[in-house]
């Protein structure tokens, strides 16, 4: 049984933020789970018996090589993906880097990386986690966003 096809997936997203407000955010690579060439907010599925806040710190670390500190949860997602006929469930938290320069270590799953503005980000091809995660960011933050 595959999580997110035989039954509802939970993930977990970092909306990683850099001093001058910019969002780090990844492409989806050829060996992804879902919205394969997409950008999104980076993350991965919850293991059992893991917290939200230990698999975020975990799959930012096996990923990107980096560590995260988890500032405050933004949102959940109903992160579901008709085309794919998947379900998720997927909380996301606000963060920053505690240590480390992202790199990609899985670019199987990761494509590319980069440093966005949320406007520069918005006009990339984006994951439905990502959208909706930006949205809620610019309702709970609409002139704080550049100071996270």
């Amino acid at each position: 049984m595959k999580k997110g096809i035989d039954y509802i997936g939970v993930g977990v997203g970092a909306a990683i933020f850099d001093k001058n407000g910019k969002l780090f955010i990844t492409k989806r690579g050829k060996e992804a789970k879902n919205e394969r060439g997409k950008w999104e907010i980076p993350g991965g599925s919850v293991e059992f018996g893991e917290t939200f806040k230990q698999a975020i710190k975990r799959e930012i670390k096996e990923e990107l090589g980096i560590e995260i500190e988890i500032i405050e949860l933004l949102g959940i997602c109903d992160h579901i993906i008709p085309d794919e006929h998947q379900h998720w469930v997927s909380p996301t938290y606000i963060c920053k880097i505690k240590k480390g320069t992202p790199k990609i270590l899985e670019p199987h799953k990761c494509a590319e990386i980069g440093w966005f503005t949320i406007e520069e980000a918005e006009k990339l091809s984006l994951s439905i986690v990502t959208k909706y995660d930006i949205s809620q960011l610019k309702k709970k933050y609409p002139k704080e966003l550049h100071s996270l």
